[in-house]
C-alpha cells in the first residue's frame, strides 16, 4: 500500500471516530437538554395554572364581598344585631344571593356562629357551622378549600368568607363553587395539557373520586384510573407535591409527565382535601427526539462521507480564508474599524475578503460622519437655544433705547420722567440676560460633590418646608404634600446642598406640572443596597417620547425654559454614583425615582483618597 493510500485511510478513521464521537456527544447533550427544557416548561405550566387557580380564587372572593356589602345583607345584619328579630324570614335569602351570583355554595351564619340561610342546604338553618373558628380569620384572605356537606354526600368546594358589618356584630357570607369536572373544563390550558382532581376522602386510592373532565368510554380502556394509585398514595402519605411519569402504552409517544399538587384545607392540621394534577402529553418531546436521532444518523453519515471528500481541498482553499476573516470581524467588534484582509485571487472567498475590507472603510467612514454630523447638531441646538432666549430680552432693550432718543430728541421736558423709568427696563433685562448666560454657565461647570453623611429623610423635610408657601400660595389651586419616609433608613454619602438643588428641581417640575392642583407625594424606601427617593405627582403626565429626552440638555417641553433643570438634576445623581428614572402617563402623573448607593463607603473611600493625596 502506498503512502497516499495509507494517509487516506489513516485520515478516514480519523474522520470516521471524531464524527461517530461527536454524534454520541451530541445525542447525548440534545436528551439532557430536552430533558431538562421539558422539566422547566412543566414547571412553568404548572406555575400558569396556579396562577389560572389563584384567578379563580379571586373571582370567587369578588363575589362573596359583593353579596357582604349588598343591600339585602346589610339590611339583614342591621335587622338583626341588638333585636328580637326572628331570622326565619331570611331562610330563602341565601339561595337567592346565591342564584345570582353564580354560586354552588353560600350561608349566611351570625357571630354565634349559627347557621341564619343557606343556599344548598337550607336544612342546616339553626345549626352551627362546622369549624366557624377557622372562618373568622379567614374573613380578610383569600379563597380556601373545605368539604361541603350535600344533601346527597360531599363535595369539594373552593369558598371564600366575608364579613358585613353593618350592625354592632359582623354577619359573615360563607360561599363559593364546587371543584368538579365543569370547573376544571373552564380552566384555559395549552392543548397538550390537562388537569384532573383526586377528592381525598380515605387512605387508599378510589378511581370513583378521580374527576377526568376529558376522559370519555373511549378513553377509560386505553387510560385506567388505576394507573394514578401510586402517584395518589405517595402524596397522601408524604403531603408534598411531587412528580410521576405514566407510560399509557409500550409506545413512549403516549406518555404522560403529572404533577401532583396537594390541595389543603383551613384549621391548625391543614387537612388534606384533594390532589390537583397536571398532565403535559410527551408526544411531541418523543417525536423530537426519535427526529433528532434519525437526523444525527443522516447527517453523520453524510458528513463522514464529504469530510473525507473535501476535508483536504477545503482546509486550504477554505479554511484558511474564513479564519482570517473571523480574525478581523473581531477585531473589528473590538473597536479596530482599520482591520483588512489580505486578498489573494478572485473565487468566492476573495470576494467575500473584498466585500468584507469595503464594508470596514464604509463603516469607517460612515461612522466620521456621524460623529461630525452629531457635534453639527449639538452645536445648532445650543445656538437655536442661545438665539431664542437671548432674543426676548434683546427686544425690550431696542424699544427703550428708542423711547429714549425719541423722548430726547420730540420731548426734552419729559426726558427725565423717560430716562428713569427707561433706566429699570433696561437695568431689569440686564439682569436677566446676566441670569440666562448664568444658567448656561452653571450647566458648563458643575461643583463635584462634597460628600457628608446626609440623612435623606431630613433633606425631603426640608425641601416640603421651603416650599410650604408656593404649595397653599393665594391664587392658585393648593397642591397637598405628602410625605411616606422610611424611618430605618441610614445615612448615605452625598453633598446635601447639591441634593437638596436636585430634590428642590424635581418638586418645582412637579408644581408646574399641576396649574389646577393635586397631590405631590416625597417618598423615601431602601431596596436591594439601595436607597430610593421618589418624587411623584398627579400632574399633566408625560408622552413616551418626552420621557425619552426628558434628561437631554437644553430639551424642555415648556414655553419659558432652558431646558438645563432636569440635566443638572440627572448630572448631581451620577455623581453621587446614582441614577434617576421616570415613569409617566399623559394625563395619569409623573414619578421620578432616584436610586442612591446606601451607607458610608464613598464618603470613606473619599477620606482615604484625601489623605493619600495630602501625603
Amino acid at each position: 500500500m502506498i503512502f497516499r493510500r495509507k494517509l487516506l485511510a489513516v485520515f478516514a478513521l480519523t474522520v470516521f471516530l471524531s464524527v461517530a464521537a461527536v454524534a454520541v456527544l451530541v445525542l447525548t447533550v440534545t436528551r439532557r437538554a430536552f430533558e431538562k427544557n421539558e422539566e422547566q416548561r412543566t414547571s412553568t405550566l404548572v406555575a400558569q395554572f396556579q396562577r389560572e387557580f389563584n384567578r379563580q380564587g379571586e373571582d370567587i372572593s369578588r363575589r362573596i364581598e359583593a353579596i357582604a356589602e349588598s343591600e339585602a345583607v346589610s339590611r339583614m345584619s342591621g335587622s338583626l344585631n341588638g333585636t328580637a328579630a326572628d331570622p326565619a324570614g331570611y331562610f330563602e335569602l341565601a339561595k337567592s344571593l346565591a342564584e345570582n351570583r353564580q354560586l354552588d355554595f353560600l350561608d349566611l351564619v351570625d357571630e354565634r356562629g349559627t347557621i341564619i340561610s343557606s343556599a344548598h342546604l337550607q336544612a342546616k338553618f339553626g345549626y352551627p357551622e362546622p369549624g366557624f373558628e377557622n372562618l373568622v380569620p379567614a374573613a380578610s384572605q383569600s379563597a380556601f378549600l373545605r368539604q361541603e356537606e350535600l344533601s346527597d354526600g360531599t363535595a369539594l368546594a373552593l369558598l371564600a368568607v366575608r364579613a358585613s358589618r353593618a350592625g354592632e356584630h359582623p354577619v359573615y357570607v360563607i360561599g363559593g363553587v364546587r371543584l368538579d369536572k365543569s370547573f376544571l373544563a373552564n380552566l384555559d390550558l395549552p392543548a397538550d395539557m390537562r388537569a384532573l382532581l383526586y377528592q381525598n376522602r380515605g387512605d387508599h386510592f378510589s378511581k370513583e373520586l378521580l374527576l377526568d373532565p376529558s376522559s370519555s368510554e373511549n378513553t377509560q380502556g386505553q387510560r385506567p384510573a388505576e394507573k394514578f394509585a401510586p402517584l395518589i398514595e405517595a402524596v397522601q402519605r408524604s403531603k408534598e407535591e411531587m412528580a410521576f411519569k405514566i407510560a399509557w402504552s409500550a409506545d413512549q409517544v403516549d406518555d404522560e409527565l403529572f404533577r401532583a399538587i396537594p390541595l389543603r384545607g383551613l384549621g391548625p392540621d391543614r387537612p388534606l382535601l384533594g390532589i390537583l394534577l397536571i398532565g403535559t402529553s410527551q408526544r411531541s418531546y418523543v417525536e423530537l427526539k426519535r427526529h433528532i436521532g434519525a437526523s444525527a444518523l443522516l447527517v453523520g453519515g453524510t458528513g463522514i462521507v464529504l469530510a473525507i471528500l473535501f476535508s483536504g481541498w477545503a482546509a486550504a482553499r477554505v479554511t484558511r480564508p474564513v479564519e482570517q476573516l473571523a480574525r478581523a470581524a473581531q477585531d473589528v467588534a473590538a473597536g479596530n474599524w482599520n482591520a483588512r484582509v489580505e486578498v489573494s485571487g478572485d473565487d468566492e472567498v476573495s470576494q467575500l475578503a473584498e466585500a468584507f475590507n469595503q464594508m470596514t472603510s464604509e463603516l469607517l467612514s460612515q461612522r466620521e460622519k456621524l460623529v461630525q454630523a452629531e457635534r453639527v447638531a449639538a452645536w445648532r441646538e445650543l445656538a437655536r437655544r442661545l438665539a431664542h432666549e437671548l432674543k426676548n430680552p434683546l427686544f425690550p432693550l431696542q424699544l427703550t433705547v428708542e423711547n429714549l432718543v425719541r423722548a430726547r430728541m420730540h420731548s426734552p421736558e419729559q426726558f427725565e420722567e423717560v430716562f428713569r423709568e427707561s433706566s429699570q427696563t433696561l437695568l431689569a433685562e440686564i439682569a436677566n440676560l446676566k441670569s440666562i448666560v448664568g444658567r448656561f454657565s452653571e450647566f458648563s461647570k458643575m461643583p463635584h460633590p462634597q460628600l457628608q453623611a446626609v440623612q435623606v429623610n431630613d433633606t425631603l423635610r426640608e425641601v416640603a418646608q421651603l416650599f410650604q408657601a408656593q404649595l397653599h400660595a393665594p391664587g392658585r389651586e393648593a397642591i397637598d404634600c405628602r410625605l411616606e419616609l422610611d424611618e430605618k433608613l441610614t445615612p448615605i454619602a452625598a453633598d446635601p446642598e447639591l441634593l437638596h438643588r436636585a430634590i428642590s428641581n424635581l418638586v418645582l417640575n412637579a408644581m408646574d406640572a399641576m396649574p389646577n392642583g393635586g397631590r405631590l407625594t416625597l417618598r423615601s424606601r431602601g431596596h436591594d443596597g439601595k436607597v430610593l427617593l421618589d418624587v411623584a405627582d398627579t400632574g399633566t403626565g408625560l408622552t413616551p417620547e418626552e420621557c425619552e429626552r426628558i434628561f437631554t440638555p437644553y430639551y424642555t417641553s415648556k414655553q419659558h425654559g432652558t431646558g438645563l433643570g432636569l440635566a443638572i438634576v440627572q448630572s448631581v445623581i451620577s455623581d453621587h454614583g446614582g441614577q434617576i428614572t421616570v415613569h409617566s402617563k399623559p394625563g395619569e402623573g409623573t414619578t421620578f425615582v432616584i436610586e442612591l448607593p446606601a451607607g458610608l463607603e464613598a464618603l470613606q473611600s473619599a477620606a482615604l483618597v484625601k489623605s493619600e493625596s495630602s501625603a
